[in-house]
């Protein structure tokens, strides 16, 4: 494949950073603080999806998919306006070429300012973000796995056993809020656009709330000043274009796409500096191994199972259940003992 050229995204469509007059010093820094305390104020996902944004109603079906629980989507419709994203499908960044480039880059930036440590994104946290969403308990988040294992078949319709291999080439910003390392131009941005469009598409038929209002933008963020709020105060409001000059044209390698992750925003991170990782699909193994289909086979089976769990815990809490036991245990028993010729069987009491 020939490789592309330095193209790009262009930062006023990527991100919706605000372009209004800035307020005076003193409330602006009032602001900021009153945003450290929101749940997302330390997100990385957040600056990258504006998360406050309500999501358009795409819930159009496709025919292979009538499994759309109408009162259900009706249901969710109603919380569109409280929508709050706190999950994310990830491409997960592993090529060390970029990774070290990208720690190449940082670290000039730190040289001339090492205040903006604080806002590098950590190198086991690179990833490109290719859905949000929100999955309010376990239930839905089982819903988000059974999802993605159908996106599994979407994206192997689309790339047809061809790896997707992703360019990165550049640096830009949000604003000059958010850095990131730019995904080139080339024949791969298409392929990359209609996984993201079927992600949105199946997690929504499921009546997941997915997706924001702006065009999807791939991208990889390396750093972003929401990070370091306390900075504002220090007059540091903008990241300075001249600390990354000299990278604007830099090639940083190129990413196979292997696997695609749904992660928590919100949940601990892993000891690498990953997400939260509740579920995986490998992408571009043609044929599917034995063992894909083994992996997939027992993560139905275990769904299965923390569903009969889940039922069986909610029985046991309602008090007639807990009324019925203590009958059993005691009462009955106690009646057992005093009439041993009986052949009353309370056992069937909890059934």
């Amino acid at each position: 494949m020939e490789r592309p050229g330095a193209g790009g995204i262009n930062s006023n469509e990527g991100e919706n950073v605000s372009k209004k007059k800035e307020p005076s010093e003193e409330l602006e820094a009032n602001t900021v603080d009153s945003l450290v305390d929101l749940p997302f104020a330390t997100i990385d996902i957040k600056d990258d999806f504006g998360i406050t944004d309500v999501p358009q109603k795409n819930l159009e079906r496709s025919k292979g998919h009538e499994r759309i629980n109408k009162d259900q989507i009706k249901k969710r419709g109603k919380k569109r306006k409280d929508y709050q994203p706190n999950y994310f499908l990830s491409i997960p960044i592993t090529s060390k070429e970029i990774t070290k480039g990208i720690k190449i880059l940082q670290n000039a930036i730190i040289q001339q300012d090492q205040r903006l440590a604080k806002a590098m994104s950590g190198d086991g946290s690179f990833h490109i973000t290719l859905l949000v969403m929100q999955l309010l308990n376990e239930d839905e988040v089982n819903i988000g796995i059974d999802a993605l294992l159908d996106l599994k078949l979407f994206i192997e319709e689309i790339l047809q056993g061809k790896p997707l291999t992703l360019p990165f080439e550049g640096v830009d910003t949000f604003g000059n809020q958010v850095g990131f390392v730019k995904l080139a131009e080339g024949d791969h941005m298409n392929p990359l656009l209609e996984i993201a469009d079927a992600a949105k598409r199946t997690f929504q038929e499921r009546g997941v709330l997915a997706g924001e209002s702006r065009t999807f933008k791939p991208h990889l963020t390396f750093m972003k000043l929401s990070k370091t709020p306390w900075l504002r105060k220090k007059g540091v409001k903008k990241i300075d274009p001249t600390f990354y000059e000299k990278f604007i044209s830099h090639r940083f390698g190129e990413e196979v796409v292997r696997r695609i992750d749904l992660c928590s925003m919100l949940k601990k991170k892993q000891s690498n500096g990953y997400y939260h990782c509740e579920s995986s699909i490998a992408i571009g193994k043609k044929p599917i191994g034995i063992q894909d289909l083994i992996n997939e086979a027992l993560h139905r089976e275990r769904m299965a199972l923390q569903s009969k769990v889940k039922q069986i815990k909610e029985l046991l809490l309602k008090p007639e259940t807990q009324a019925k036991i203590r009958w059993e245990l005691f009462e009955g028993r106690s009646i057992n003992n005093s009439n041993q010729g009986s052949d009353v069987d309370f056992s069937t009491t909890l059934t």
